[in-house]
Parts: C-alpha cells; sequence; structure tokens
C-alpha cells in the first residue's frame, strides 16, 4: 500500500506543480505584454485624457493602483495578490476583476458550450455515416470541412448575418436578447470545430474498423450500425480526445472575434475593451482564466481517457501496486 499511495502522492506533487508553472508563466509573459503596450494607463483612471482632471486627482489615483512603484514591485504585488485569488481591482470598471470577468463569463458560457455540443453532435453524426463508405459524400463533406478550417469564423459571422439577418430577418442583429440572438453566434462558432472535429473523429473510426477486433464484432453478428455505435465511436473519441487543448483555444479566440460581428457583450468583448485601454488588472485577470481553465480542461480530459480506455485504468492500478 505504501509504495502504491507514494506514487500517488509523487503524480498529485507533480501535477499541482505544473498548474503553480503554468499559471506563474501566464501572469508573468501577460505582465510584460502589457507593459509593453504604448500609452498611458493613467489616462484611463483619470477619466479618459489629460486635463479631464486635476493633477492631485492624477497622482492620488497612480498612488491608489501603485503606478507608482518600481515595476519589479508591481510583478511581485500581482502574483502575491492572485495567488490569494485577488486579481485587482479593474481601471476601466472600477469593480473587481473577479467580478467582471464573472457577469461576462454569464453571456460567453451559454455561447462556448452550445457550439462545443453542437459540433461535437454534428461530427459524430458525420463520422458515423462517411467512415468507409459512400465515397462520394465523404468527399463532398471534407471539401466542405476544410473550406470552413479555411474561412476566419468573423467571415462566417458576417456571411450568416447577411444571409438570415438583413435578406430573411430571421435573427437579430446584434444584442443578448433571448434564444433567438444566440442562434446565429452559435452556428458561427462550430462549424469550424465541426470541420476539425469530423475529420478527426472519421479517421479514428475508419482505423478502428479496419482493426481484428472489428471482424470479430462482426463475426458475432453485430450489425454494422451496432458495431460504428458500440466500437468503432469509443475507439475514435481517443482521438478527439487529444484536441482539447486545440479545441479550449478555437473557442475562446473564436468567441471573441463572433462576440464581436454579433455585439455581443462577454469574454471577448472586454478582452478587447481591456487591451485597448490598457486595464492591467483586467488583462492579468482573463489570462489567469484562460491558463486555469486549460489547465482544469487537460485534468478532465485525463480523466476521460480512463473511462474511455479500460486498458490505461489497468494500467494506472499496476503502476500504483
Amino acid at each position: 500500500m505504501m509504495p502504491g499511495l507514494n506514487v500517488k502522492l509523487r503524480a498529485l506533487g507533480q501535477r499541482l506543480l505544473t498548474i503553480f508553472a503554468v499559471l506563474w508563466g501566464a501572469a508573468t509573459l501577460s505582465f510584460i505584454a502589457v507593459k509593453l503596450i504604448p500609452g498611458d494607463p493613467v489616462t484611463i483612471l483619470s477619466g479618459g485624457g489629460d486635463g479631464v482632471v486635476d493633477e492631485a486627482w492624477r497622482n492620488e489615483l497612480i498612488q491608489q493602483f501603485g503606478l507608482d512603484q518600481p515595476l519589479w514591485m508591481q510583478y511581485l504585488q500581482y502574483c502575491g495578490r492572485a495567488l490569494s485569488g485577488d486579481l485587482g481591482q479593474s481601471y476601466q470598471f472600477r469593480q473587481p476583476v473577479t467580478e467582471v470577468i464573472g457577469v461576462a463569463l454569464q453571456e460567453t458560457a451559454p455561447l462556448a458550450l452550445s457550439a462545443l455540443l453542437l459540433a461535437l453532435v454534428l461530427a459524430v453524426i458525420n463520422a458515423l455515416i462517411t467512415a468507409g463508405r459512400y465515397p462520394r459524400l465523404r468527399a463532398l463533406l471534407s471539401a466542405i470541412e476544410l473550406a470552413l478550417l479555411s474561412t476566419p469564423v468573423y467571415w462566417i459571422g458576417i456571411l450568416l448575418l447577411t444571409l438570415f439577418s438583413f435578406h430573411l430577418q430571421w435573427f437579430p442583429v446584434t444584442g443578448n436578447d433571448g434564444i433567438a440572438s444566440l442562434v446565429l453566434p452559435v452556428i458561427t462558432l462550430s462549424l469550424p470545430l465541426t470541420a476539425l472535429l469530423s475529420q478527426v473523429l472519421r479517421d479514428g473510426v475508419e482505423q478502428a474498423l479496419a482493426q481484428p477486433f472489428s471482424l470479430t464484432v462482426r463475426s458475432r453478428g453485430v450489425s454494422e450500425t451496432g458495431l460504428r455505435l458500440r466500437h468503432a465511436l469509443r475507439h475514435g473519441a481517443l482521438a478527439i480526445s487529444t484536441l482539447a487543448g486545440t479545441l479550449l483555444a478555437g473557442v475562446l479566440g473564436g468567441s471573441i472575434l463572433t462576440e464581436t460581428v454579433f455585439g455581443r457583450a462577454g469574454i471577448g468583448q472586454i478582452t478587447l475593451n481591456a487591451i485597448g485601454s490598457r486595464d492591467m488588472p483586467l488583462v492579468l485577470g482573463l489570462v489567469m482564466f484562460s491558463a486555469l481553465l486549460f489547465v482544469v480542461i487537460n485534468l478532465l480530459i485525463d480523466a476521460l481517457y480512463l473511462l474511455i480506455d479500460p486498458r490505461l485504468r489497468t494500467r494506472e492500478h499496476h503502476h500504483a501496486a
């Protein structure tokens, strides 16, 4: 028992060290990047321009936000607060960064999760139908997938807006008002993800269908549909799991452009505003949030691997023993 416990504790320690290194690296790089952006953050704090308020008030704001201290002191203070969960106060919104991100996340989360769910459903249907059969349909869908991957997400959004909002007037042009305003942004964000997932999942299913176990399953009288759903899809899902980082980057990066095109107030909008106004606490908070989300997603993917492939659970058990 003790050797197994030591192995688990060592693995947990390595994982925690990795999480700390990722968060520290993200905070450090973003701190340097924000400081290199041209412009004066005091202008934002003092009302948007020189001469709006007197010099005494500007100096008070500088001292309040610690901008009169050396860079290394600002950096150490930020890291210390961040480790305790305090990301500071936004220059622009004059609210705690955690509250600003929390409010924006309420708008972005439904968009991102709905887009991911739609992309997964479409990719599974696509892969199950075209893997190893219907060559003409497979070639057509592969061409469409390549076109979607090559098209910027904002251009997809503009095309959908032009057709369904301006011409047909089925959906509102901008805003966060109700489910109708969510339809086009979800489709816009999900289409490139669907194309990527479909290609990977189709290849995984085709490889599974070519394995000896597929012949064994067929010899037992299992239908082709049962083989694809119960066996091939499970093996293909392992390949999709490795795309977690890419999917995360696609959802976060795509949501910024998608929310901009459709005028949605979410993480994308506050990210652009924070960068443009040199709102350093908010920028650093958004980077830390993205890094933490990336770490959590990867932890969930590791757990998903164990759930999908029983051989990995057996291997972990042997290592622990």
